[in-house]
């Protein structure tokens, strides 16, 4: 399965790269999303649920957290497929301390909860599959979330790929494809907050 995906990511990347050597203007963003995407090596396969991946990984300790005081476990432990654009600490970091005490406290699990699902897009979207529908949106890609909201994915001349959220916040992506039994993670450098 690890090899599938570094063959249909080398595919993908080779299809835009052939493309883009068409001379055509319109095809410019395709070759920056195939570098985007080999920018973002997949990490080695994992097995466990997302969360179970997730308490694994020392940079998802918040988020480890804040999915448990939002009682959510239970569900992302569930059959899926789900793709988690995962938060790191260092991305929680950069929310004031007295707002996530406010959320993390009882009182504030209905807003961390539509936090948490505006986060997690039903499906197993990993990086090649991402580029493949940025490329079809002519370099933009909406990701409808569990929460209802959208997120808006972009590949960015730099390389990389970022999301926006509903209040025009964006987040990088800066690990992809962190599989698991039922989805993937994708570490993101900010927490995106729906409308």
């Amino acid at each position: 399965m690890k090899l599938a995906r570094y063959t249909a990511l080398a595919a993908v990347s080779a299809a835009a790269l052939a493309v883009a050597a068409c001379g055509n203007n319109e095809t410019a963003p395709a070759e920056t999303v195939a570098t985007d995407t080999a920018a973002m090596a997949p990490a080695a396969a994992e097995s466990g649920t997302v969360v179970t991946v997730a308490q694994g990984n020392p940079d998802f300790t918040t988020l480890v957290s804040a999915v448990q005081a939002a009682e959510l476990a239970e569900t992302l432990n569930g059959a899926g497929p789900f793709t988690v654009f995962a938060p790191t600490n260092a991305a929680f970091e950069k929310i004031p301390a007295a707002t996530r005490d406010s959320l993390m406290a009882p009182a504030g699990k209905e807003d961390l909860t539509r936090i948490l699902t505006y986060h997690v897009v039903p499906g197993r979207v990993d990086a090649a599959a991402l580029t493949q529908q940025i490329q079809a949106g002519g370099g933009t890609a909406t990701l409808t979330t569990v929460q209802g909201g959208t997120l808006t994915a972009r590949a960015e001349a730099d390389g990389s790929i970022t999301l926006t959220d509903a209040a025009g916040g964006t987040a990088k992506v800066v690990q992809a494809d962190v599989a698991a039994s039922n989805g993937v993670i994708h570490a993101v450098d900010t927490v995106v907050m729906p409308g």
